[in-house]
């Protein structure tokens, strides 16, 4: 009886909704089966290239197990892929513990993956160093450059993002005209044209003799350009909180600092945590991008590999764009997921 009424009140409540509610089933009746055939039932799990062009009805599964290792390291020396192994068993014990509300030691945890985790990344990947065979960004691929590019746009985006935020609302007209202008200059370039600037052009402005590695000159970018939307998330936030928090707290005889980071901004960033984490999604997305100036991230590493003639197979594209798909899905929505936690959790949502 409960899921009858359950049933009643939630997907025919109405002429509306019940016709939404079957019209949401045909949906799933005529889509569902299908997909299930091509990537399951149909599919094939095991063998080569010509096994898949024997079989054209189906995914094509062999394509991603034979090209896993270039899907996630790129052309990443082989015998060097513990050091990439190591940063993400690395990034991902400082990580669990950060997410971790109840977790204890915050303040150290947030120091070693804010300022030792990324030396000690630089130093696992990029080499060079006593011990450490040298590894140039040209052979970084896959997943690592994803999450590379992805990981240090957030990391860099959301503290300028409020600081520029605070800078387009201080008091001071210089500082407010300096961040109304980089974020207003930074949000009215495309992304597209800020990575083939920093990979094409800016080589061209810099003395003779001066250069800069082509992947650190796409991360500065996409840092840039995602702070200038975070900043506009950040304020949006401010400008939600009451005058008189503000007023509050000179009448106590905080500074401007002790306000910002003691009343002000903790309340604001819990106000804009779905859009901070809608602009993190977006930017983790925007990194497909960064194959225009010749960087292979996931996606780029899957279309490198479709050129190989062992798997020029029928359904070979679209088994590896498939593929792909579901790792950006899973960790878009574990962010997702994440922040519908966090919201709950802070108790953000004033519906009654």
């Amino acid at each position: 009886m409960q899921s009858v009424k359950w049933l009643r009140k939630n997907l025919f409540s109405d002429v509306w909704n019940s016709a939404l509610t079957l019209f949401a089933l045909w949906v799933i009746y005529i889509s569902v089966p299908p997909l299930l055939d091509w990537a399951i039932f149909k599919a094939v799990w095991e063998g080569n290239g010509n096994t898949c062009r024997e079989i054209t009805s189906g995914a094509c599964w062999p394509f991603v197990k034979a090209n896993l290792g270039q899907f996630i390291y790129g052309r990443y020396p082989e015998s060097e892929l513990w050091r990439v192994n190591l940063t993400f068993v690395l990034g991902v014990a400082g990580l669990i513990p950060m997410l971790m509300p109840s977790a204890p030691a915050k303040k150290w945890n947030l120091i070693y993956l804010v300022v030792a985790y990324p030396l000690i990344a630089i130093v696992l990947l990029a080499g060079d160093r006593p011990g450490l065979v040298g590894v140039d960004t040209s052979l970084w691929g896959g997943l690592l450059v994803t999450l590379v590019v992805a990981v240090t746009g957030i990391v860099v985006s959301l503290p300028l993002g409020i600081l520029l935020a605070l800078g387009r609302r201080s008091d001071m007209p210089a500082i407010r005209m300096l961040s109304i202008a980089f974020i207003e200059f930074w949000r009215g370039v495309p992304l597209v044209t800020v990575l083939f600037m920093a990979s094409v052009m800016l080589p061209l402005f810099l003395p003779e003799g001066v250069s800069f590695d082509n992947l650190l000159r796409c991360l500065i970018g996409v840092a840039l350009f995602s702070s200038a939307y975070m900043a506009e998330v950040v304020r949006g936030g401010l400008q939600a909180i009451p005058r008189g928090q503000y007023e509050a707290a000179r009448a106590v005889g905080m500074s401007y600092w002790q306000t910002m980071g003691l009343i002000i901004l903790p309340q604001a960033l819990r106000h804009v945590i779905p859009g901070i984490v809608n602009t993190f999604i977006g930017l983790f997305k925007d990194t497909t991008l960064v194959l225009i100036v010749g960087i292979f991230d996931l996606l780029g590493q899957v279309r490198a590999q479709l050129s190989d003639p062992n798997w020029a197979v029928p359904e070979g594209a679209t088994t590896g764009y498939v593929f792909a798909a579901l790792v950006f899905w899973v960790f878009c929505f574990g962010m997702s997921r994440y922040s519908v936690f966090m919201e709950r959790r802070l108790n953000t949502d004033h519906r009654n």
